[in-house]
C-alpha cells in the first residue's frame, strides 16, 4: 500500500537518500526546505523561509511518517562559542523539529494504524567529543523531545531518533575535504570508514515503516561502532 511521508530538511543528502528508498518502494513523499529546489526527485516540494509554524505550508492529505533532517556542525572550543551560537543551534536542531511536528500532528493522527517520527541525533550526544558543546546540547534536547513524545503520543504515533556518527556530506565536507582528514576520520570509527548517506537512510527507512512497528522511544545509534566499541 502507497504510504505519504514528509521530510523536512529535504535538500540534505541523507534526506534525498531516504526519499529515494522510499519512493522505490511505491510511497509517495513530500519535501520540505528552506533551500530551493534544484534538481529533485521529490513528488512535492515546499521551500520555506525558516522552520516555524506560521512558514509551514497546509497540507490536507494523512501524513504516515515525518523525519526531520535539519543540523548544524559549529565545532569549536567553548569559550569562542556565543549565546547567538548556541541559540541558533538549539533552535535549528531543535524548536525546528518542534514547530513541524506541532504543524503537522493531526495529518498524522489521521493516518493509521501507527505512524511514525523520525528525528536525527549525534553519536556526540551519548559520546563527550571535543569542540561539540553546542551540537550536544543542541542534538540533547532532540534525544529528550523523542523520549517525551514517544510517551505522550503512544500507542497512536511513534517516535524515534537516529544518532549517525560522521556521514559524507556538504555539511561535514570541510571535515573530510583531504584524504588526511578522511583517513583520520575514517581510523576513528571501529568500522574503519565514515558513514555513508544511504547507511543512515536505510536506518531511518526501517524505522518509518511496519518492520519497527513495535518499537518507539528509542535512539538508534548508526555510528560504525563508535559509542559502544573500544578497538584494542
Amino acid at each position: 500500500m502507497s504510504k505519504t511521508y514528509l521530510l523536512a530538511g529535504a535538500s540534505s543528502a541523507i534526506s534525498l537518500s531516504t526519499c529515494q528508498l522510499l519512493q522505490s518502494a511505491g510511497h509517495q513523499v513530500i519535501g520540505l526546505s528552506t533551500k530551493s529546489p534544484g534538481d529533485h526527485a521529490y513528488d512535492q516540494y515546499f521551500q520555506v523561509a525558516e522552520y516555524s509554524k506560521n512558514q509551514l505550508p497546509e497540507l490536507s492529505q494523512p501524513i504516515d511518517g515525518l523525519v526531520y533532517f535539519p543540523g548544524t556542525i559549529n565545532l569549536k572550543p567553548m569559550h569562542r562559542i556565543t549565546e547567538e551560537e548556541y541559540l541558533m543551534e538549539f533552535k535549528i536542531n531543535a524548536l525546528g523539529a518542534v514547530s513541524v511536528i506541532q504543524h503537522y500532528l493531526q495529518n498524522l493522527k489521521n493516518a493509521p494504524p501507527t505512524p511514525s517520527i523520525v528525528l536525527i541525533s549525534t553519536v556526540a550526544v551519548a559520546q563527550g567529543m571535543n569542540f561539540h558543546t553546542s551540537i550536544s546540547m543542541a542534538k540533547g534536547a532532540v534525544e529528550g523531545l523523542t523520549l517525551a513524545l514517544a510517551a505522550e503520543l503512544a500507542p497512536t504515533i511513534r517516535v524515534n531518533a537516529v544518532a549517525p556518527s560522521l556521514t559524507a556530506s556538504p555539511l561535514s565536507e570541510k571535515l573530510i575535504n583531504t584524504p588526511e582528514k578522511l583517513e583520520a576520520s575514517s581510523k576513528r570509527h571501529p568500522l574503519s570508514r565514515i558513514g555513508q548517506p544511504e547507511d543512515i537512510a536505510h536506518a531511518i527507512f526501517f524505522l518509518l515503516g511496519e518492520q519497527s512497528s513495535w518499537v518507539t522511544g528509542q535512539i538508534l545509534p548508526v555510528d560504525g561502532g563508535m559509542s559502544s566499541l573500544r578497538m584494542l
